[in-house]
């Protein structure tokens, strides 16, 4: 991975708070030529620096409603245990976010659902019925004080 210059850190911090302005609106913001931005944006997405282009959509637009925070603890902590749990996580369309962490709990998980009857439906077919799952807390979010998706450059 080639190191960041300064323009290309001014190039990032603008597509992380729009992804949609144009190279030539790029191009008088950073001090370059748009040809010069383009193939910039073309290394940065080619060596995955800008990961993914994605929109956003609200939750309430899928009617989800709830919004679960969910610590898993595992029966087993061996390779293949914890591969097989990733796997599982990565198919399950409710969790939106997965992390294999350090410390009291093996997993951490954000949850959106529908309702609690979803959650319920959710937590049985892939916490309860996983016999590799010890124990799972879960911390339903009454607000979300603060969701980023940007990175501090």
């Amino acid at each position: 991975m080639q190191v960041l210059d300064d323009y290309d850190k001014m190039i990032l911090r603008q597509l992380q708070h729009n992804n949609k302005i144009t190279a030539d609106e790029l191009a008088n913001i950073v001090n370059l030529s748009a040809s010069a931005v383009q193939r910039r944006l073309k290394r940065l997405r080619d060596e995955k620096i800008i990961e993914a282009d994605v929109a956003i959509i609200s939750p309430a637009v899928a009617g989800i409603s709830i919004t679960c925070i969910v610590e898993v603890i595992l029966q087993e902590g061996n390779s293949k245990a914890i591969d097989a749990f990733k796997t599982a996580m990565r198919q399950c369309t409710e969790v939106m976010q997965c992390y294999y962490v350090t410390g009291a709990y093996d997993f951490v998980l954000i949850v959106n659902t529908t309702d609690m009857k979803h959650y319920e439906e959710f937590s049985k077919k892939w916490l309860m019925d996983n016999s590799n799952v010890k124990h799972f807390y879960t911390h339903v979010v009454m607000d979300k004080v603060k969701v980023g998706y940007s990175v501090a450059i």
